[in-house]
């Protein structure tokens, strides 16, 4: 299939104008997408708001929805995680893991009971009850780094509490999304679930639309504030999963050889594309060299190359823009004395591919420290104060994860206390656990995503007052 159609009311829609997708291993055309026209955004909203009363009343149908979209994705598997390694580059094997995943989250909200009503008051006079009351029109805009399951993250839950949707992935990745659409077409009611494709005046069309009444956001964060300044007039409800720099702490106690390949990988999976990778590495002086060998050594063995050859560890960067941003901050990093272990070049081959880099000699002040770099390189910086660590890793407007690295894991807890970030790891980094919201704070996001307060915010309060007769 070359054209991939959008997804409205139940109906798969040609568009005017269709965008060329790329794959960034090989700089060829995959496919074609179908552009929204801002009637056919109007119309998607539309049909969501038609289908939002009748759906928001049976939660039976939804559940059972839920479960029959997640029997489909994992019987369309290798389909939907092939033409994710086309699109973004990953290697097939982790694509797969993605789509396990987006079917195992479907799943897990069709058998989800969500909170009970809180009883404030039950007695023969007065019934209070708080409860909880689906939104409307849920917004969902979905980057291009991981875009299957992030965007089945946003849909899963706002379907099961009684909303319905419209869901935009990233200009850059939008086959795999827009494959999903015509899969479930005739899995939900038409009108519960549209799925629509274009670049980001599409999106910002759907996020301003009068119905929509809550916009879940993953990606940048000058999108993440455009998004948020433009809710501001019809005061929608807003879930932003923005940009991070998370930082690592390797203590003096840590095993160098022991924790490389997992540092290596915190940094380095999908060629360093995923908000939570760590983007600075700070290693206490006396473990600084034997840190860098251990992930140059790493670094020097890893196999390139496209997301189908199933000798890849690391594909490509997913688009040019990409491409040059790494190449522009590796650029200033040499300009500012940064020593350069390995990498720090495009090799010689067709696609958008970036060597692992590794890079010493810089610190705050300079544009791969301070700044998101999205891509596969990363600055070690050394240290010999803890407190000066932390202050380091801190003095960032981000906040989105961070890690400590150490054989002692109550000091490692405690440190970790101390770094402002959604999420604290010890002696690990990326590990999700699939019941705890994700979220950041500073300019990390607004709201969480999983687990029980991820899933209110797609609903809102009522307060359930009932007097009872003779009260």
């Amino acid at each position: 299939m070359s054209h991939y159609n959008l997804l409205i009311d139940g109906t798969l829609q040609p568009a005017e104008q269709y965008d060329e997708v790329f794959d960034p291993a090989t700089e060829q055309s995959i496919g074609h997408s179908a552009r929204a026209s801002r009637a056919q955004i109007d119309a998607a909203v539309d049909a969501a708001q038609a289908a939002f009363e009748p759906w928001a009343q049976d939660p039976d149908a939804r559940r059972q929805a839920l479960a029959q979209a997640a029997a489909v994705v994992r019987e369309n598997t290798q389909a939907i995680a092939e033409l994710i390694s086309r699109e973004q580059g990953r290697p097939l094997h982790f694509a797969l893991g993605e789509v396990a995943g987006a079917a195992a989250t479907l799943e897990h909200y069709a058998n989800f009971t969500p909170p009970a009503p809180q009883v404030l008051r039950d007695d023969a006079q007065r019934l209070v009850r708080i409860e909880r009351r689906p939104l409307g029109v849920v917004a969902a805009i979905a980057p291009w780094n991981v875009p299957i399951i992030l965007l089945v993250l946003k849909i899963a839950p706002a379907l099961h509490a009684g909303n319905t949707l419209v869901a935009k992935p990233s200009e850059y990745t939008p086959l795999s999304a827009l494959l999903l659409g015509q899969l479930l077409k005739d899995v939900f009611p038409a009108g519960v679930l549209n799925i629509i494709a274009g670049d980001g005046q599409v999106g910002e069309h759907l996020a301003r639309h009068p119905q929509v009444r809550h916009v879940t956001f993953t990606g940048s964060v000058a999108t993440g504030k455009r998004l948020y300044a433009g809710s501001a007039d019809d005061l929608k409800r807003l879930t932003l999963e923005l940009g991070g720099n998370d930082a690592a702490l390797v203590l003096d106690d840590a095993d160098p050889k022991a924790i490389a390949e997992s540092l290596f990988w915190g940094a380095f999976w999908n060629s360093g594309q995923v908000c939570f990778a760590i983007k600075r590495l700070y290693v206490h002086q006396s473990l600084f060299a034997p840190v860098i060998d251990a992930l140059v050594e790493r670094a020097a063995r890893t196999r390139l190359g496209s997301g189908l050859d199933p000798q890849s560890e690391l594909g490509p960067l997913t688009n040019q823009a990409q491409l040059d941003r790494v190449k522009a901050l590796v650029a200033d990093a040499r300009a500012h004395g940064a020593v350069v272990h390995t990498g720090g070049e495009q090799p010689d081959r067709p696609g958008y591919f970036y060597l692992p880099t590794i890079i010493s000699g810089i610190g705050a002040g300079t544009a791969l420290v301070d700044e998101e770099q999205f891509g596969p390189v990363l600055p070690v910086i050394a240290f010999t104060d803890i407190d000066d660590a932390v202050r380091q890793a801190n003095a960032s407007p981000y906040g989105l994860g961070a890690s400590v690295w150490t054989s002692d894991l109550a000091r490692g807890e405690a440190v970790a206390r101390r770094l402002d970030a959604g999420l604290a790891w010890v002696n690990q980094h990326l590990d999700i656990h699939p019941g705890a919201p994700k979220g950041g704070v500073k300019w990390s996001g607004i709201g969480y995503e999983g687990g029980e307060r991820g899933y209110d915010a797609f609903s809102e309060l009522q307060v359930l007052n009932i007097a009872r007769p003779g009260a």
